[in-house]
């Protein structure tokens, strides 16, 4: 059975469900998109994306601190208000700010990432699998595969879930969208580590070690 990305973009097109959910829909039915376009209306994940399109303006904006060392900002938006102010929405932003913590992303979607970047990150990668001997005829596939796994590192909607491993970001939001009835998005977020960006005091290792051993 061979997906294609073309298969996964016209079921996407046409329900408007999460790029990751169409190609678990077309393998569950086997390449077949009709089967796919009702399993994920049973799933509700095409009734999520019917509601994608309205507008989110309310919401919540939370911080999340851990161990005072590391803190998070997150806004997510819900259509209104009465939502917003709900203990699941409430548990649902700061579990995303949790998982900004504990991941670290850069960008909310794989939209947000320019075409320069990722260019450059596939050559990087081109070289990288040349450089281990991998031949010719299949380093394109490689750095295809590789590049899935640079989105789920810089992107949050890729990551997989801190609390539920078997469930992406995405995957989540999609769920909450179909049970809280609203449009939810995850709008922007900003990550503080202590230390971060500053230049560290480098120790001379030899003298410390002298130290302790003549103390």
């Amino acid at each position: 059975m061979n997906i294609t990305a073309a298969d996964v973009k016209e079921l996407r097109e046409r329900t408007g469900a999460g790029m990751m959910d169409c190609k678990k829909a077309l393998v569950e039915t086997k390449g077949d998109i009709e089967s796919a376009i009702d399993l994920l209306r049973e799933k509700g994940l095409a009734k999520a994306a019917q509601k994608s399109g309205r507008i989110a303006s309310e919401g919540l904006v939370d911080s999340y601190i851990h161990g005072g060392r590391i803190g998070v900002l997150i806004e997510v938006n819900s259509e209104t208000d009465f939502v917003a102010k709900t203990d699941e929405f409430k548990d649902f932003v700061r579990d995303m700010a949790m998982q900004v913590a504990a991941t670290n992303p850069t960008y909310v979607s794989r939209e947000e990432v320019s075409e320069d970047e990722i260019n450059r990150e596939k050559e990087v990668l081109r070289q990288q699998a040349l450089n281990e001997g991998k031949p010719e005829k299949i380093v394109d596939q490689m750095v295809k595969g590789r590049i899935e796994k640079y989105y789920e590192q810089v992107c949050l909607l890729d990551q997989k879930f801190i609390k539920n491993p078997d469930v992406k970001v995405e995957e989540l939001l999609h769920e909450k969208i179909s049970k809280i009835g609203e449009n939810l998005k995850i709008r922007r977020f900003a990550r503080f580590e202590v230390g971060e960006g500053l230049e560290k005091r480098e120790e001379d290792f030899a003298e410390e070690v002298s130290k302790q051993m003549n103390s």
